[in-house]
C-alpha cells in the first residue's frame, strides 16, 4: 500500500483497547491437530497485514477466531477493544471468506442489499457494487456469475457495512490476472482513508506489493513478523545461487545449515540458516561450481527460508512447473 504512515510496532504504540486487533495466546485444536498453537499478534488501526504460510499453517483458523466464527480453546482476541461478535454486530468488521456462499435464486443487488439491511449505517448498495467494480452486475443472478465475478460480489458484501476492518481469506482465488489487478485497485481506494486490512494469500507478489507488514505462520505459530524490508533482511544472508553441472538436489540438501534447495537444470538456489558455513561446504563439495553468489531476495525466497521443506504456495509451484516447460 502506497505512502501510508504506519508505525514500527503496534504493541509499543497503543494499548490493547485501541488496537484494531489484539490476539494473545490463541489456540485451537481439532482432534490430534493443533491448527493454531499459541498465536500472539497485535495490529494497529490503518495497517495492511498479510498472513503467509504453508497449507495448514493456521491462517484460516486464525481469521475465523478474529471474526468470532470459531471459539479459541484458550487465549483471547479483541477487535477495536471489543469481543469479535460485538464488533461484527456494530458493523466494524467486513469479511470475504474462501467458501462464502451466495444465494442461488437472488440477484447481486438482492444479496448485497440483504446484508446491508443487517447493519445500522451501511453504504448504499450501488456504492458497494461500484467500489467492488461490479455495478453492471446488479440484476444478474448469482448462478450466472463466473468464479471471479462471485469473488467480487463477496467483496461487495464485505464492504457494504462500511467496516473499519476487512478480513480477506484468499480474496483473489479464482480471478484471472486482469481481475486480480482490478480487485487490488479497488482495495487501495477503499483502504486509502486508513482502514485496517488482514488478508491471507497464496500469491506472494500480492503480499509484496500490497501489504505493509507480513506475519508468517508455520504449524500454527507466528515464526516471523515484520515489514517486507525486514523480511528481506531476515533471509538475505541465507540465500545462495550457483551453477553446478551434474548436481543432485539431495547432495546439496545434505550440506550443513541448508534449509531448502531448488535445482533447475544446472542452476541451484540454496536457502541456508548460515550462508557462510554453507558456502564453504558447497565450494569444497562441488569444485565444478561457478557463478556462486549470495543474492538479494524477494518474498518468495523469504517464504522458502522460513517454511523450509514444507510445500510452497500453489502459484509458486505452478510458476516453477511452467518455467520448466518453456
Amino acid at each position: 500500500m502506497a505512502n501510508r504512515p504506519i508505525p514500527e510496532s503496534a504493541e509499543e504504540r497503543q494499548p490493547a483497547r485501541t488496537l484494531a486487533v489484539h490476539a494473545a495466546g490463541l489456540r485451537k485444536r481439532y482432534g490430534d491437530v493443533d491448527a493454531v498453537a499459541g498465536v500472539d499478534v497485535s495490529i494497529a488501526p490503518g495497517e495492511v497485514v498479510t498472513l503467509l504460510g504453508p497449507n495448514g499453517a493456521g491462517k484460516s483458523t486464525t481469521i475465523d477466531m478474529i471474526l468470532g466464527l470459531t471459539k479459541p480453546d484458550s487465549g483471547e482476541v479483541s477487535v477495536f477493544g471489543r469481543r469479535p461478535p460485538e464488533a461484527v454486530k456494530d458493523g466494524r468488521i467486513g469479511a470475504m471468506l474462501q467458501e462464502g456462499a451466495l444465494l442461488d435464486d437472488a440477484t447481486v443487488d438482492e444479496i448485497v442489499g440483504m446484508v446491508a439491511s443487517l447493519h445500522r449505517k451501511p453504504l448504499p448498495v450501488r456504492e458497494a457494487l461500484s467500489r467492488a467494480g461490479i455495478e453492471d452486475l446488479g440484476k444478474r443472478r448469482s448462478t450466472k456469475l463466473s468464479g471471479g465475478q462471485k469473488q467480487r460480489v463477496r467483496f461487495a458484501v464485505a464492504l457494504v457495512s462500511d467496516p473499519d476492518l476487512l478480513l480477506l481469506d484468499e480474496p483473489t482465488a479464482g480471478m484471472d490476472v486482469t481481475t486480480r489487478r482490478e480487485f487490488w485497485k479497488s482495495m487501495r481506494e477503499f483502504t486509502a482513508p486508513g482502514r485496517t486490512v488482514i488478508f491471507a494469500t497464496h500469491y506472494l507478489e500480492e503480499a509484496e506489493e500490497y501489504a505493509d507488514r507480513v506475519v508468517f505462520l508455520k504449524r500454527g505459530r507466528v515464526v516471523a513478523d515484520g515489514s517486507i524490508e525486514h523480511m528481506r533482511m531476515l533471509a538475505a544472508s541465507r540465500t545462495l545461487r550457483a551453477v553446478i553441472p551434474g548436481v543432485a538436489r539431495s547432495a546439496v540438501l545434505a550440506l550443513p545449515e541448508v534449509l531448502n534447495v531448488e535445482v533447475m537444470g544446472e542452476k541451484v538456489q540454496v536457502v541456508s540458516s548460515d550462508s557462510d558455513v554453507t558456502l564453504r561446504a558447497l565450494l569444497a563439495a562441488f569444485p565444478q561450481a561457478r557463478s556462486v553468489e549470495v543474492v538479494g531476495v524477494g518474498l518468495d525466497e523469504v517464504f522458502f527460508a522460513i517454511a523450509g521443506d514444507e510445500d510452497p504456495p500453489v502459484d509458486q509451484a505452478l510458476t516453477a512447473e511452467e518455467g520448466q516447460t518453456r
